[in-house]
């Protein structure tokens, strides 16, 4: 393969064509940015989505650096003055890294090995020996190879297969078979560490465990792996396990690939010598190959995981501009919250203390409805961690005593994830200079219902905790992932020019954080953009990073109204000639789809803008600036259903989907421990992508099968017919909880009297 065969082998892995790969591998080299290409450039390329281009980008680093692999060695081969024709096409040949590395590996430069020492003693004269005279006693032949190093003929004869042996581990084809076959036959054994039954007991399904390694899921290879790192588990390759010594067919291969057919005393001792070389060399060293990769393709799929369901997390229903009150839980220091309003500015904050040790719930529930009443509070985000249902009582009690007619403020449970990370950051530091770092976590919950994308966009992606084994993963791989997908959700949405954040804007196509710093501290100087085009006014910001960005970019009420729409002003002319042929002010159109509805979008092609540009652009006129994301809606928790314990089989509850792994979706229905609905249990339907069922955020109605409280386990079912036990699934969801168990029940005294509910109506009126 050589560099202009790239496009053709990317183009049928991802349903494309070589013209459409290389025109968008231009377009990439060039720093056009995938949400660039995907929106504005489908004439290019032909329509290539964002999900193709992302892997199109990820498979054309990979080739690359296959060809400058490949150049290397041929370059390290030809210095040797090795390079033969037939050596150069298999070399030419090669698909992947591993298939390279096999082939290079009898010229790559190596410490001292026995082989070696046994050839500079004259011991491949012996090796010659024996292959030219099977009828020969090797023993007898060895006696005339005898030196210092090898005085005897068994040290003689243990130099030789020595030779033999590295000869074998440097056959690259004889390694492309036996690694195929490990690959199709061989079996993953776990097993316990003895005298760590205890220690290792979340590792428990796996102390006594065999499968086909060719089916191994990536999550269970992954808890595998972590048990084997953690020093509770073994894990070993089993391979023909069965068959007798020296007749298994990897033994069998390695005995022909040195040619011994015969009944010879020669072909035994190298039948011998090859049967050894495979059970101590080449075994051992191919597992470890395919054990790396096993996990790599583990962690491959544990990435997709974790990116789709961050990419469901950045993409949920944003509450939209409402007053807020945000409260991060905690028992003895206190529960914090923090008011911000429609624009998410901070009005209020304060720290109440309705736990353990002070028990101050009237005080407590006294601060909130006071903050409620002042502040015109519609909506209260509540984080999800310890005492996350312990407070959510409390404001529902609080919520009850409220007089009839006041409007009460709708609650919701808000994942709380990455909150205490932002609150300690430099970028919190920079936004709330002084406002105590326990406050900050309770204005990002706030903020977080409003707009959960322009808030979790200040968060590192990986500190967001949506997917699982994620610190047992390749973390740039990881990390690498991560910030396309939030690059991705960013431009998907779009961004308010003049309302942004800094790190909202750095996820802008084209941006980044330094062009982002530079456009906020314009805009505090120059006040709101009236246009698009003054973004050319900031300092740096050329005419690649306007193109960039610019679409994404969203102004209202400026004096341009497209630039309140996707539309990009490199297409503002066939905008207003859409315009022009409907025969109405333009603000008239925007948002009024009957007048579009008549137009023929081919009369509006030209040498620029084809029928992909034009249709987006009717799109866009009859809804400008739609939202992608989903209306809000919440999930409402069983009263009287609030730990574990409170769990029985055959309940009904509603819950939110907090994660999606590939053998299922994790639910939380408010017990402070999230339950699994397995694959099997999602639909009355076969069920093959779980994200083809639910994603996270979802809200749906699942039944109790199966609750076990020491291992902090919670079966749950979708099924129309009640499901089915899920006690042959719990091993699916890997060692131990997957979410952080949250803290028991440590409400103070209940409320009550009349008095209080008094005090609380003069607070509303009535």
């Amino acid at each position: 393969m050589s560099l202009t065969q790239i496009p053709r082998l990317i183009a049928t892995e991802i349903s494309a064509t070589p013209q459409q790969v290389t025109a968008a591998v231009e377009l990439l080299d060039g720093g056009a940015t995938v949400p660039f290409i995907a929106r504005y450039r489908k004439e290019v390329t032909g329509g290539l989505d964002d999900t193709q281009l992302r892997k199109l980008e990820e498979r054309l680093g990979y080739l690359r650096e296959l060809e400058a692999r490949r150049g290397a060695i041929l370059s390290s081969i030809t210095e040797q003055g090795k390079l033969t024709d037939a050596l150069a096409k298999s070399i030419a040949g090669a698909v992947t890294k591993a298939e390279l590395e096999d082939i290079y590996l009898p010229y790559k430069p190596k410490r001292r090995t026995k082989a070696m020492i046994a050839r500079e003693a004259g011991l491949q004269g012996l090796v010659d020996a024996i292959l030219a005279n099977r009828s020969a006693d090797p023993v007898a032949l060895a006696g005339g190879f005898l030196s210092e190093g090898f005085p005897d003929a068994k040290a003689a004869l243990e130099g030789a297969r020595d030779i033999v042996a590295e000869g074998l581990s440097e056959d690259a084809a004889l390694l492309g078979r036996l690694r195929d076959h490990m690959r199709k036959v061989g079996k993953l054994a776990a097993k316990v560490v003895a005298g760590k039954e205890a220690a290792g007991a979340k590792f428990s399904d796996y102390f006594a465990h065999t499968e086909e390694f060719s089916r191994v899921p990536s999550h269970r290879a992954l808890a595998m792996f972590r048990g084997r790192n953690e020093d509770f588990l073994t894990l070993d390759l089993e391979v023909d396990a069965d068959a007798p010594r020296g007749e298994s067919p990897p033994e069998r291969a390695c005995g022909a690939a040195v040619g011994a057919s015969g009944s010879g005393p020669g072909d035994k001792w190298l039948r011998d010598a090859a049967a050894w070389a495979w059970r101590v060399k080449l075994k051992t060293s191919l597992m470890l190959d395919l054990m790396a990769d096993l996990r790599e393709a583990a962690e491959a799929e544990a990435i997709r995981v974790f990116a789709r369901n961050l990419k469901d997390l950045l993409l949920a229903a944003p509450a939209g501009g409402k007053a807020t009150m945000g409260l991060d839980p905690g028992i003895r220091t206190g529960v914090k919250v923090a008011v911000v309003d429609a624009t998410g500015k901070v009005v209020a904050t304060d720290t109440v203390y309705p736990f353990q040790p002070k028990n101050d719930v009237r005080g407590a529930q006294m601060a909130i409805a006071k903050a409620i009443g002042q502040h015109g509070v519609k909506l209260i985000a509540i984080g999800n961690g310890t005492a996350s249902r312990e407070t959510e009582k409390l404001v529902a009690d609080l919520l009850a005593l409220l007089p009839a007619g006041a409007e009460k403020p709708t609650k919701v449970i808000v994942s709380e994830a990455g909150a205490s990370v932002y609150s300690a950051s430099e970028l919190a530091a920079r936004e709330f200079p002084d406002l105590d770092v326990s406050l900050r976590g309770a204005v990002s919950i706030a903020r977080r219902l409003q707009d959960p994308l322009a808030e979790l966009v200040k968060i590192e992606p990986k500190a967001i905790g949506v997917g699982q084994y994620q610190h047992d993963v390749d973390q740039h791989r990881l990390g690498k992932s991560l910030e396309a997908v939030v690059e991705d959700a960013v431009n998907a949405v779009g961004v308010d020019l003049n309302t942004a954040s800094a790190p909202l804007l750095a996820r802008v196509s084209g941006v980044g954080p330094g062009l982002a710093e530079a456009i906020v501290a314009h805009r505090d100087q120059n006040g709101p953009f009236a246009t698009r085009k003054d973004l050319l006014k900031v300092a740096r910001l050329g005419p690649k990073a306007f193109e960039q960005a610019a679409g994404f970019l969203r102004i209202s009420g400026g004096k341009e109204p497209l630039d309140a729409s996707s539309v990009h002003p490199e297409a503002y002319d066939v905008a207003r000639k859409i315009v022009a042929a409907c025969g109405r002010d333009i603000r008239a159109i925007m948002g009024d789809g009957s007048a579009l509805k008549s137009l023929n979008p081919a009369s509006f092609v030209d040498e620029r803008f084809g029928l992909p540009t034009v249709k987006d652009i009717l799109s866009e006129l009859e809804k400008p600036g739609r939202d992608p994301r989903p209306s809000f809606k919440t999930a409402t928790f069983a009263d009287g259903v609030d730990e574990i314990g409170d769990l029985k089989p055959g309940m009904v509850l509603e819950g939110t989907v907090t994660n999606v792994a590939a053998f299922g979706a994790f639910v939380d229905i408010g017990v402070h421990q999230d339950g699994l609905v397995h694959v099997s249990q999602l639909s009355d339907s076969f069920v093959k992508d779980p994200h083809a069922v639910v994603k996270a955020g979802d809200v749906v109605k699942v039944r109790v099968v199966e609750v076990d409280v020491p291992r902090k386990r919670i079966g749950l079912t979708m099924k129309s017919d009640g499901g089915a036990s899920a006690k042959d699934q719990a091993r699916e969801r890997g060692p131990g909880p997957q979410k952080p168990v949250r803290g028991p029940m440590q409400s103070g005294p209940a409320t009550g009297g009349n008095a209080f509910a008094d005090a609380l109506k003069g607070k509303f009126g009535r």
